[in-house]
Order: structure tokens, then sequence, then C-alpha cells
């Protein structure tokens, strides 16, 4: 059984990079789902700008071409496609240059009340001047909100500035600064498996659970982000932003409600209470590594030099990070990140340990007793595993086994799983930023990631090789087994 979802009142969603591979591959297939899903009213519109001039028509076709092959199988989707199409208009606008958006605002004119959704789908270093002219042509005040995807910033200075550029335009109240892992089903279920059960909430700190590890694994490369992604890397693209944000909503104080600050203030202290990363202990608590040539998704790939045409480059495509929250509920908890490109599988979760039973009796014959384990699978196949010791059923004497409690989203609850973007879109425009990054968590989140950057641009030593297709460099596996553990591996 899914949830209803409520109708939202009409709104008007202005897409600025258009014709860009966010806005063809998430954002629209997410809107075309709400609109199916009746929850987007027709009377609602989308204009797409972007610099390339087609006019609308040639932009519909365009787009229907690529959402069929995605909704391939959703009867639902298909039949609401052509509406949805109605629904989208198509403007060229170059960002960059003052033409255009007077007939921008003249097309949205309407009641004051009604709101207006900017999502800047483009470069960082587009969206000062996208304010600027919003602002200047009155699209900027009212019920406006803009959403701005990250990277925001590649360190603590250009964040401030960009946050800065943005809120001359837009107040804080207007500005949504998304993170889509923050939209996934696992993630927000972990705030009901938190704060909804007796079970877990008196066990979640340092006396019962020995650890957390938090792996976002991909099998691509860099593909054709790699003019992008050679001056970020992983710790800038994923770290910084994602897997911080998982991290805080596993370590956070209960929030004495769901009101968005209350929730964004406990995640804050957090980021403020990681312990720091920098020159003095970088080398013994991270690890940075770059694929080499190997075989991925089945088949021979290139290394990340060949790929990105960087032979010199020593941008990370691999990190793995040993941090700790200094207070008292995680004291002595060590929380162990990986993320990394090219490496065995695609997976997203979380795994948190619990400390082992203080006595057994029983006998050694009867198995190894392994800890529990609550697993908070993101993607794929989101879901949740809680791994329990039980009897093997049969005769034979007392054998034990760990097997888990398996509660897979698809399967429990049927229907159309929304995808990240789909509920994300919908809460800016009802005006929730609770799934939203503040910017003082944004900055300080890069006030903890600076120190590591530094650190290892202080460093002589450059990434660590590892073939594509394997888990990343040993010396990954060597920062988590120094403290008797191993990294996570599914094993039903």
């Amino acid at each position: 059984m899914t949830s209803q979802a409520l109708p939202l009142d009409a709104f008007d969603l202005v897409i600025f990079g258009g014709t860009g591979d966010l806005a063809r591959r998430k954002l629209l297939p997410a809107l075309l789902q709400r609109f199916a899903d009746e929850q987007m009213v027709p009377q609602s519109r989308i204009i797409a700008t972007a610099r390339d001039a087609l006019s609308p028509d040639d932009y519909r076709k365009r787009i229907r071409a690529e959402l069929l092959p995605a909704i391939e199988g959703d009867e639902t989707a298909r039949k609401a496609l052509d509406g949805f199409l109605q629904r989208v208009d198509y403007r060229p606008l170059d960002a960059t240059r003052d033409a255009g958006w007077a007939e921008l605002a003249a097309a949205l004119d309407g009641p004051a009340e009604r709101v207006r959704v900017f999502y800047l789908a483009t470069s960082p270093d587009l969206f000062a001047g996208i304010c600027e002219r919003l602002r200047a042509a009155g699209l900027s005040g009212g019920s406006s909100r803009v959403v701005i995807e990250k990277p925001i910033g590649r360190d603590l200075r250009s964040a401030k500035s960009i946050n800065d550029a943005v809120g001359r335009a837009f107040d804080e109240r207007q500005t949504f600064r998304i993170d889509h892992y923050l939209g996934k089903e696992t993630v927000q279920n972990l705030l009901a498996l938190r704060f909804g059960n007796a079970l877990f909430e008196p066990l979640w700190k340092a006396e019962h659970i020995d650890h957390v590890q938090i792996t976002v694994a991909e099998t691509i490369g860099v593909g054709q982000r790699a003019g992008y992604y050679d001056n970020a890397g992983a710790l800038r693209d994923m770290v910084q932003n994602h897997m911080l944000q998982l991290l805080c909503l596993v370590a956070m104080e209960p929030p004495a409600s769901l009101e968005p600050d209350a929730v964004r203030d406990e995640k804050l202290k957090v980021l403020r209470a990681l312990w720091p990363i920098d020159a003095k202990n970088a080398a013994h608590v991270s690890v940075r590594g770059q694929y080499r040539a190997g075989a991925a998704d089945g088949r021979a790939v290139p290394g990340y030099v060949e790929e990105a045409g960087k032979p010199d480059s020593r941008t990370e495509t691999f990190v793995a990070l040993k941090a700790e929250v200094r207070n008292w509920r995680w004291s002595g908890v060590p929380f162990y990140l990986r993320t990394g490109k090219r490496l065995t599988q695609r997976v997203s979760e979380i795994v948190v340990t619990f400390r082992a039973i203080p006595h057994s009796i029983f006998a050694g014959s009867s198995g190894q007793i392994a800890p529990n384990k609550l697993v908070l699978r993101l993607q794929p196949d989101e879901g949740v595993k809680l791994w329990l010791m039980n009897k093997v059923p049969g005769p034979g004497g007392l054998r034990l086994r760990q097997v888990p409690l398996d509660m897979t989203f698809a399967t429990a609850f049927g229907g159309h799983q929304p995808e990240a973007y789909e509920r994300l879109l919908m809460d800016v425009v009802r005006g929730n930023p609770t799934l939203f990054m503040r910017r003082d968590e944004v900055e300080a989140a890069w006030t903890w990631i600076d120190p590591i950057l530094a650190a290892w641009a202080a460093s002589e030593e450059a990434p660590k090789p590892y073939t594509a297709g394997s888990w990343g460099p040993s010396a990954a596996v060597a920062l988590i087994e120094r403290d008797g553990r191993t990294w996570y591996e599914d094993a039903s």
C-alpha cells in the first residue's frame, strides 16, 4: 500500500539548464511522475530555458523521446505523458546576458501568491548572475523560491561567496540547497526507525554501538563529467555533501519536532562536533585512491587518467575516512566513510554495528556469534535489514546462524516508489525546507573538509592506485582492519 499524494496548488517551475543532463534524466521524469499521480495539477506550468535555439514543439518532441524509455512498463505515466507535455514550455535564454528576462517575467505574470520555483540546473559559476537577473526582473520576491544544486563552492571561501550572491536576491527562507540523497526513502526512514520505535533510540549511543559504516560505491567512471570531476574529486563531490548529511542523520540528537529548523539545528551540532582531520592525522585516518584500468560492469575499462585525458592528474576517485563525533553520545565510536568510482558494485548503505554480547552461554560448536547489524540500503533496492542470531531449524544440536529481518520497500509497500527528486521538488513547492541544507550547514561541512584538502595538497604522496572493479586500494582495508573491524559486505 502506498500513501496518497495530495494535490498541490498550481505553481510555475522554471528550469535553467533545461537541455542539460540533470533536467532530462532527473527533473522532468520526476515531474512527470508527480503529474501522473495527480499531485501536480494541470494548471501548473514548467518552463525550461537554455541557450539552445529550440522551439517549444521541438523541445517537447525531444523530451518525449527521452521520457518514453524511462517509463516503459509504467502504464499510468504513459497515459499521463501527453497531458504532462502540454504543461511544458521552452524559452531560449542565455543566462549570462541581460536580454530575455523581461519576457520571462511577462510569461510568469500571475497572482502574487502563486508559487514560482527557479531551479538552477547549471554550473555553479552561473548561480550569482542568474539570481541577480531574477532580482532585477522582479522575480525574486513574493512566493518565489530558488533551488541550487551541489557543488556549492569548492572550499569554504567560495561557498560563502555563492551563498552571499544567492542571498542578495533570495532570503534564506526562499533558498533550497538540494541534496537528492536526503530525498531517498531509506534516509527519511532512518528518522522513523530512530524516533518512531522504542526499540532503537535507547540503544543509539556509544554504550551499545561499536561503529558505523557509510558506503557510497559506484561502478561507473567519470565519463562525460571528467572536466568537472578533475577539479573536484571524490572528497568534494561526495563526502562534503551526501556522506556528511547521512552521517548527520545517523548521529544527531532527537530534535524537539520535525520542524525544519529543529532538524537542521541538530545536524549542525554534529558537523561542529566532528574531530578535525588535518596535517597532523590525515595520513592515519584518511585514504585517497585513483582507479587504474580493469574490469567493471562485465567489460574492460580504462584507468582514470586515460578516461579523463589527464595523464598527470592526482585527483582522487576514492576516499575512505575514519571520522569521530566528539560528544557524549558518540565518544569513542568511529564512523567509517568510503566512496569511490569503478568499484565492485553500485551500492549506497549505512551499517550500524552494535556491540558484541558480553558473554556467550553457547558452546563453541554452536557457531560464532556475530554482532547485530542494522543495514539501511539507499540504492539499489531501498530497504532495511536487521541482522540477528537465530537457531538453525532441525535436529543435530543447537546451531546458530545470523539471518536478516528484511524489509525491501518495493516488496513491503508495492506500487511505484517515488524517486528522491519527486519528493524534494514537491517539498520546494510546499515551502518545506526540512530535507534541504541550510547555509550554516554547508559552511560547517566545508570547515571540516578544508583541512583534509590542505593536508592532501601539502603531501607529496599521490593517490593510491586500485584496479577498476575492486573495492578500492588496500590501504582502505587497512584503515578499518587495524581497528579490528572489516568493511561490511552483504552475505545474504
